[in-house]
C-alpha cells in the first residue's frame, strides 16, 4: 500500500459524505491532495502523519510556486491540506495540526516577492568558499539569481549541458522544453570553481553512477533533491540575517524584476524564463511599477 493511501482514502470518503462535495470537487480534492501526499513521501521521504512539519508544507507550496499555478489554485490546494490535516487529528491519524497555521493568499497578494540586490549579496557572502560544501552551496546561489532557473531545472543540470565557452546553460524546462540561459561570468566563475575542487570530493569513487550525471552533488555522492536547495538556501538566508521568507523561487523573481528594472525587453526576460506566454512575464512589470511607486513615495518631496 501506498504511503498515505489509507488516509486519503478515509478523507475522501469523509469528504463525500459528511461534506456533501460534488463529484467534480472531490476530483479537485483527490488530485490536490495526491500530490501533496506524493511529494511528502517521495520528496521529502515521510511516510507517517506524524513527521510532517509546517516547514515540509511550506516547502511544497514553493513547489506549487515553481508550477506557477494561479493564485486561485494555489489557494484550493492550501484548503485542501489544511481541511485533510485537520481531518487526521480528528481521527487520531496524528496530535497535531502543521497546517493550521497556513494561510490562505489574498487576491491581492498575488505580486511576488522579491529580494533586493544588496540581500541578494549578502546571502551569497555568506556561503564559507573555504570548504567544500560552501564552494558547491555558493555556485548554487550564484546560478540560481544569474540564471532565474526553476529549483527542478537547477538540480537536473548536466555538465554537458554547460556551454560556458559561450557563456550559456542548456536548460531543460517545464514539459521538456530546452533553452539556452545565459549564465554571467560571476555564476560561471563559481561553477568552474566548484567542478574543479570540489564536484570529485562529492563524487562516490566506489559508485560513480549514483550522481546520475548530475552537477550538483549531495555529500552521499548522489544528486541534490529540491528539498536540499530549499535548505541551503534557506540556511544562508537565515545567516545573512534576512527578514523576509526565502525560497530558491524568489531568486527567479529577483532575477526577473531586477532585468526589467534596469531597462531589459520584456521579451527576452519571457525567453530567459522560459515562460510559454508573455502574459505570465508580464505581472515582474507589476513588480517593477510597485517598486518604483515605493521609492518615489519615499524620496520625492511631494509624494
Amino acid at each position: 500500500m501506498a504511503a498515505f493511501e489509507k488516509e486519503l482514502k478515509q478523507y475522501l470518503q469523509f469528504a463525500r459524505i459528511e461534506k456533501g462535495l460534488s463529484k467534480n470537487s472531490l476530483v479537485a480534492y483527490k488530485n490536490d491532495l495526491q500530490r501533496y501526499l506524493d511529494y511528502v513521501s517521495k520528496e521529502l521521504k515521510i511516510r507517517d502523519m506524524a513527521g510532517i512539519t509546517l516547514q515540509h508544507i511550506e516547502t511544497f507550496l514553493s513547489e506549487l510556486t515553481d508550477l506557477e499555478l494561479a493564485v486561485s489554485s494555489i489557494a484550493r490546494n492550501i484548503s485542501s491540506v489544511r481541511s485533510f490535516h485537520e481531518f487526521a487529528v480528528v481521527e487520531g491519524f496524528t496530535k497535531a495540526n502543521p497546517a493550521e497555521l497556513v494561510e490562505l493568499p489574498k487576491k491581492a497578494q498575488n505580486l511576488p516577492e522579491v529580494l533586493h540586490t544588496h540581500e541578494v549579496d549578502q546571502i551569497i557572502s555568506t556561503a564559507d568558499r573555504t570548504t567544500y560544501a560552501g564552494i558547491r552551496d555558493a555556485a548554487i546561489l550564484e546560478t540560481l539569481y544569474a540564471t532565474g532557473m526553476r529549483v527542478s531545472e537547477l538540480t537536473d543540470i548536466e555538465p554537458n549541458r554547460l556551454f560556458f565557452e559561450i557563456g550559456f546553460i542548456r536548460v531543460i524546462g517545464k514539459g521538456n522544453k530546452e533553452r539556452l540561459v545565459p549564465v554571467g561570468e560571476i555564476a560561471q566563475q563559481a561553477v568552474e570553481h566548484y567542478i574543479e575542487t570540489a564536484r570529485d570530493v562529492f563524487l562516490d569513487s566506489q559508485n560513480p553512477a549514483k550522481s546520475k550525471n548530475k552537477l550538483f552533488l549531495n555529500q552521499r555522492g548522489g544528486p541534490l533533491t529540491r528539498m536540499s536547495v530549499w535548505n541551503i538556501v534557506n540556511k544562508y538566508a537565515q545567516k545573512a540575517g534576512i527578514k523576509k521568507n526565502v525560497y530558491p523561487h524568489i531568486f527567479r523573481h529577483s532575477f526577473a524584476t531586477h532585468l526589467l528594472e534596469g531597462g531589459a525587453d520584456l521579451r527576452a526576460v519571457q525567453e530567459m524564463l522560459g515562460h510559454t506566454s508573455i502574459i505570465t512575464t508580464e505581472i515582474y512589470t507589476h513588480v517593477d511599477r510597485t517598486l518604483l511607486h515605493q521609492v518615489h513615495k519615499q524620496f520625492h518631496p511631494r509624494a
